[in-house]
């Protein structure tokens, strides 16, 4: 489609939210790949972000919410609309063993104030390389632990009607590495968590436990989208793909973790092409193999369109819907 670039820049201009142009993806992925961005836009409060929403709706603009983009691939040939990062979304505030918290805020300074304040449950989010948004989107969790065991309310925008609204944990209808906000238009404004009181040297003792099997385990030293493939019920997906052999198996700069299986790296000049080709293979293999099909827990963006991918496929001319 196409869009008058001139006019959005004026739009940008006008308005007080940082912007750039031909943003490079890779700076906004922790997979480091994808192209560039006609427009990388960081709204500095929630109003802010509901305008640029609003614009998007208005113009029809192809539009993406990130958050720290830990979950995503982008496309090699970049993002032919507007990228809304939410990094200065991320306020913090503790009432008694309640945390609330904007939806940029990374998961990791989240646990870290818990902490600070005395307040557990939220140690297994230690780590995680995600915001608060994101994690709310994909119900993320490990160790144990989950986002809706600790979610007490959402707050949400909904760019088609322009309405603000809160949903109560039951409304989010989170299920594994699932909410009600993959399946609605809903943007994830901020979240309140419901905590309990704990000596904050057993949180400390928790988290440092996690990070280190993190450290052990992952392939941290590598750019990745963190765990490649949801969990098959009954099994645990990285054996069974080691189980196929596929450990170190590479595709371009692409490869299956030698470390851990259920990690796809970039080696250093992976394509997003390289990574999906890979994932097709792995997904492919374990079907031939055991006859299940396993799913992907990364969502890819594609350069131009209206909605995202939860399954990344080898060649595909679907396309992005917002995510955080």
């Amino acid at each position: 489609m196409y869009y008058n670039n001139r006019e959005i820049e004026a739009f940008l201009a006008a308005g007080p939210s940082p912007y750039r142009m031909n943003y490079p993806l890779s700076k906004a992925s922790t997979f480091r790949i994808g192209g560039n961005a006609a427009f990388a836009v960081s709204p500095q409060t929630e109003e802010e972000l509901a305008s640029l929403l609003d614009y998007c709706r208005r113009e029809k603009l192809y539009h993406a919410v990130i958050g720290n983009g830990s979950n995503v691939l982008f496309d090699d040939e970049g993002f032919d609309g507007m990228i809304i990062l939410t990094s200065a979304l991320n306020r913090i505030a503790a009432e008694g063993e309640l945390l609330m918290a904007g939806c940029g805020v990374p998961l990791t300074k989240l646990a870290a104030e818990a902490e600070k304040n005395g307040l557990g449950g939220l140690e297994f989010a230690y780590g995680i390389p995600g915001t608060l948004g994101g994690a709310v989107y994909m119900n993320a969790g490990a160790y144990g632990g989950e986002m809706c065991c600790v979610i007490r309310q959402v707050g949400w925008y909904d760019p088609e009607s322009g309405v603000q609204g809160v949903f109560e944990n039951r409304d989010c209808a989170f299920g594994y590495r699932d909410s009600v906000f993959q399946h609605r238009d809903l943007i994830v404004l901020w979240a309140s968590l419901s905590l309990q009181r704990r000596e904050r040297s057993l949180i400390r003792a928790d988290m440092n436990d996690y990070m280190s099997r993190r450290r052990e385990k992952q392939p941290l030293e590598f750019p990745s989208a963190g765990s490649t493939f949801k969990r098959f019920p009954g099994y645990f997906t990285g054996k069974l793909i080691e189980e196929a052999g596929l450990k170190g198996f590479t595709v371009g700069g692409a490869q299956v973790s030698e470390k851990h299986a259920g990690f796809v790296i970039n080696r250093g000049n992976a394509t997003a092409s390289d990574v999906k080709r890979l994932i097709e293979a792995v997904k492919d293999r374990i079907y031939r193999q055991n006859g299940i099909r396993i799913e992907c827990e990364v969502r890819f963006i594609p350069s131009v369109g209206g909605s995202a991918e939860s399954e990344p496929k080898a060649s595909s001319d679907r396309a992005a819907e917002s995510l955080q």
